[in-house]
């Protein structure tokens, strides 16, 4: 009812009628399955994409019923139907299949293709080389330069670009563990409230959100234009720690080797960031083949089976020892309300943990 509800509010506030009307033709000539299919994408269009997706979504779904069932209603409809596929192709132009994508990390590349492998085997993944920061992603996807790309979200992120609202880690990245000084390690060991680590300083790449979300909870940040400028400053003492999601800190400090730093072993940094797809506006159809892949794969157990497999879960579990950390939980005020938070099955267990006292 409550999603219903806020359909109904958005269609009221953005006087869609025509788009409602469109619908509506549109499920009469649909088969009683691609009916309800073709609601639910309306419904989700408006509760959480864009008009566009839907529109999109439908004018595809309409063409290929009436090129598929074209011969057997030539006689009795043929005129009726020439004059809707005529319709369809003025508001949808030819879909690309091909998708560019600036994902090179091995686990978000593999889950885009398998999720895409199952809405539609047409589409092939084209990567970019060049390595751009977020603020430049946004600007290439809005450009449609990039169709895809993969980032922890932000209210701003969400109302630029096309969220798909599946978190790519499972809460994980959201959990942070602590790359320090070794010198420092007796300072972060003596940690025991929020006040105690608020005598810290943190370093932070300025366009993550997660600065915001420190600087947000009272945390005092250093920021960086330049995520590999925050190594040599840290070991410099312009700041005390840097947090990274807490299945992909070894690797960085393997990448960038500092015999000074270490993963500090008793905090755990905890707040809600979810990482999502984001589909350029200009590719909403896009947007809802992603979508629809990855709900089947968690339908079916096979995204936390390959999630599992490709991160090494239960090896992460053992080595970071969660359990055992003290957890300094922070506010993510600029949440959106559609976060999936309410379904379990999409996130890990870390967030109901005690943690050491």
């Amino acid at each position: 009812m409550a999603i219903h509800l806020t359909a109904a509010m958005r269609v009221i506030a953005t006087g869609m009628k025509s788009v409602i009307s469109y619908v509506f033709t549109l499920t009469t000539t649909l088969i009683i399955t691609k009916r309800a299919a073709c609601w639910s994408l309306f419904i989700m269009a408006l509760a959480g994409l864009s008009t566009a997706a839907f529109t999109v979504f439908a004018a595809d779904t309409a063409s290929s019923h009436f090129a598929a069932n074209s011969n057997s209603n030539l006689n009795s409809n043929s005129g009726s139907s020439e004059a809707i596929k005529s319709d369809v192709s003025h508001i949808q132009p030819p879909i690309s299949k091909t998708i560019v994508t600036t994902i090179q990390q091995t686990w978000q590349l593999n889950l885009l293709k398998e999720a895409l492998r199952r809405s539609d085997s047409g589409y092939k993944v084209q990567q970019m080389s060049t390595q751009m920061n977020q603020k430049r992603k946004v600007e290439e996807a809005l450009a449609g330069t990039v169709d895809v790309f993969w980032s922890m979200t932000s209210k701003e992120l969400e109302e630029t670009v096309l969220p798909v609202r599946i978190p790519l880690f499972k809460g994980l990245l959201g959990n942070r563990l602590l790359i320090i000084r070794k010198a420092d390690e007796m300072r972060f060991a003596n940690v025991k409230t929020m006040a105690d680590f608020r005598q810290l300083k943190a370093g932070q790449n300025r366009y993550w959100p997660d600065a915001t979300i420190l600087e947000a909870n009272g945390l005092p940040v250093v920021t960086s234009y330049q995520y590999t400028n925050l190594y040599p400053m840290l070991e410099g003492g312009r700041f005390d720690y840097l947090a990274l999601g807490a299945q992909e800190i070894g690797e960085e400090l393997v990448s960038h080797p500092d015999p000074a730093l270490k993963v500090d072993s008793h905090i755990l940094l905890q707040y809600r960031s979810p990482a999502y797809f984001f589909v350029s506006p200009k590719r909403p159809e896009l947007a809802v083949a992603i979508l629809a892949g990855l709900e089947s794969m968690v339908s079916d157990g096979s995204f936390d089976e390959m999630f599992n497999r490709e991160l090494k879960i239960e090896q992460l579990y053992r080595e970071a020892k969660f359990e055992q950390r003290v957890i300094i939980r922070l506010d993510t005020p600029d949440l959106s309300p559609l976060t999936p938070i309410e379904r379990t099955e999409l996130w890990l267990d870390l967030f109901s943990m005690q943690g050491a006292k």
